[in-house]
C-alpha cells in the first residue's frame, strides 16, 4: 500500500470535501479526514502509487492553507494489515478519532513519527 499524511491549518469547507471524496472513488484509494478546525488532517491510501499521488495532487490543487505533505507519498509497513475498502472517505471530528483509526490500521508509530509526536 502506498500512503500520504497531508496537514492543513483547518478543513471546513464542505465544497472542498465533496471534491476530495469524488477524487477518492476516481483514484480507488481510501482518505481519512480530520476535519471541522484546526489541524486539518488528511490521510490516504492506494494500492497503486500513481493514484495516491494524485489524490495528493487534486489535495494541492484545492490551495488549502498551511498545504504541508508531512509524509510524502510512499509504501508504509504496518504492524497489521486490515482490510481497507477502496474509494471511501471517512471523516473524524477529533485528532484523538484520528490516531485512533491510525492504531487501527496498524500505522499508529508511522503516523507519530510523520506528526513529529516521536523521533525515531
Amino acid at each position: 500500500m502506498y500512503h500520504a499524511l497531508i496537514r492543513t491549518h483547518h478543513i471546513t469547507s464542505r465544497k472542498k470535501v465533496a471534491t476530495l471524496k469524488a477524487a477518492t472513488k476516481k483514484f480507488n484509494c481510501y482518505a481519512l479526514l480530520r476535519s471541522g478546525g484546526a489541524p486539518g488532517l488528511m490521510y490516504v491510501e492506494s494500492g497503486i502509487e500513481k493514484d495516491t499521488q494524485s489524490w495528493v495532487n487534486t489535495v494541492h490543487g484545492l490551495r488549502y492553507k498551511d498545504y504541508q505533505l508531512i509524509a510524502h507519498v510512499n509504501g508504509a509497513a504496518r504492524e497489521v494489515v486490515p482490510a481497507t475498502e477502496e474509494g471511501v472517505l471517512e471523516e473524524v471530528a477529533t485528532v484523538k478519532e484520528f490516531a485512533a483509526a491510525m492504531e487501527g490500521k496498524g500505522l499508529l508509530k508511522w503516523w507519530r513519527t510523520a506528526m513529529g509526536y516521536v523521533h525515531d
